[in-house]
């Protein structure tokens, strides 16, 4: 009677148990091994959509498999466990990974060993056969439970064990990605479905009723539109009505900074923690003028992210796909901001870039010039009918003109002048001697950028320095 009401009174007695036998079979694999002789590991485990999963259950069947594996033969001493981070990416752009790969070079490290839970968690396409030369060299093992044991990759068999594995982990990520692209572009297109990401400035989420999926719709998972947001929409529809009325991208952005307008990012500072937010440029007006979503249609596909080509694990570079790439709904999805009538018209607004003679213009020194004032690339200014550059030290036509530097525009006749009467007569020790004879402007150039150099212009003076992208 006593215990039954000592059970009752506290429910952690069957748990506790459990702990006690728990420790007591995990004591009895540790005896199995002889003492001082066992190999010391460490487990790493992944998984990346940490908002589908549950990370303790990931991590909790990934190291199960591990002790499975090194029962009798050793004892885990170290753990590291990425969250949120693709297999696609290498080891050293993954935190928990990158600081496995820091512990191996340290010779007083805890470990003998590398344990995994499932090869797919931890690699991906060639991964692994980079990663075995390092762990050779620090003399560390990688245990995987496809070899039962430790890996030998200069063994045939194992070699093409590993290659099979990173094929088979590659060609899931890829089935995956095919079918959830699919199924994107089926939403967008016949269902004009909001598939995540930031709302475009002028609109908000709204919601848009339940999950269609039956399971989700009970987990209370529900879908959203977009919505005209009062605060910002009228700000867009001003927008293109400037744009239609003949203003530059860059009258209408200073307009915009002139009457205190917050930006995209300084509307949503919590979403955009990557910018300054301090007001609009050329490139926010002209992006969102771009974008067809204001039309009232879904669009979905207008960027991509490309990954290394060699292995697809690094490198991640987002780029925009051409229009005949996009995937557009074929109904109005959400309330409009600019009809397409008048979308289509101000994509057709372009300034022209060809000058009125008809003749392209060249520079030769573009992208060699720096200013000795600010630091900044020069740019190129066609002026008075000849090639010049030109500094404004961070003004641009979206701002208000303001009292700093005098702005620099040194001419490119003049400069390629001075530069080869230097270069004829430089010979000075520790430098490559310029050719005795009088350089052409495309020989001054080549030398240049041979030898990776830029030109500091500090007005009517310059000087030669190493490329500062290359320090």
């Amino acid at each position: 009677m006593t215990t039954t009401a000592t059970s009752r009174s506290n429910p952690d007695l069957l748990t506790g148990w459990i702990d006690r036998e728990q420790k007591r079979a995990t004591a009895g694999r540790r005896d199995a091994t002889p003492s001082g002789r066992g190999v010391r590991f460490a487990f790493y485990g992944r998984m990346s959509t940490k908002d589908f999963q549950d990370p303790a259950s990931s991590y909790h069947w990934q190291r199960e498999v591990a002790l499975g594996l090194t029962a009798g033969r050793g004892t885990i001493v170290a753990e590291f466990f990425d969250i949120g981070y693709s297999r696609r990416k290498a080891w050293d752009e993954r935190p928990q990974a990158a600081a496995l790969l820091d512990a191996l070079a340290d010779p007083d490290r805890a470990f003998d060993a590398i344990v995994v839970g499932e090869y797919e968690r931890a690699f991906h396409g060639n991964q692994l056969l980079h990663l075995a030369p390092t762990l050779e060299r620090d003399g560390v093992q990688l245990w995987l439970p496809e070899t039962d044991g430790p890996l030998d990759h200069h063994n045939p068999t194992h070699r093409a064990l590993i290659m099979m594995l990173g094929a088979q982990s590659k060609r899931e990520v890829q089935r995956a990605r095919f079918r959830v692209i699919a199924a994107m572009q089926t939403q967008t297109r016949e269902q004009g479905r909001y598939l995540g990401g930031r709302p475009p400035y002028g609109y908000r989420l709204a919601d848009a009723g339940p999950h269609p999926n039956a399971a989700h719709a009970r987990w209370g998972r529900r879908l959203h539109r977009l919505e005209p947001d009062p605060a910002t929409a009228p700000h867009v529809r001003w927008m293109f009505a400037q744009r239609l009325a003949g203003s530059s991208v860059a009258n209408i952005a200073r307009t915009l900074n002139e009457m205190g307008i917050p930006c995209p990012s300084g509307v949503d500072p919590d979403r955009n923690p990557h910018r300054s937010g301090d007001g609009w440029t050329l490139r926010t007006v002209a992006a969102i003028l771009s974008n067809p979503r204001y039309t009232g249609r879904q669009v979905w596909n207008r960027q991509r992210t490309d990954h290394n080509p060699v292995d697809h694990q690094r490198s991640e570079v987002h780029r925009w796909n051409p229009a005949g790439q996009w995937v557009v709904s074929k109904e109005m999805a959400h309330p409009a901001l600019a009809s397409e009538k008048n979308f289509v018209t101000v994509q057709a607004i372009r300034c022209n870039p060809t000058p009125e003679d008809g003749h392209a213009r060249t520079f030769l020194l573009s992208g060699l010039l720096r200013c000795g004032h600010c630091g900044r690339r020069m740019e190129s200014h066609w002026v008075h009918g000849r090639a010049g550059y030109r500094c404004r030290h961070g003004h641009t036509s979206a701002k208000l003109p303001r009292r700093t530097l005098k702005n620099l525009y040194p001419r490119e006749d003049d400069l390629l002048t001075s530069l080869t009467a230097h270069m004829n007569r430089s010979s000075r020790q520790g430098q490559a001697r310029w050719r005795p004879h009088a350089l052409a402007p495309t020989e001054v150039v080549a030398t240049l950028r041979e030898n990776q150099m830029t030109i500091v212009s500090h007005g009517n003076a310059w000087d030669l320095t190493l490329r500062s992208d290359r320090q």
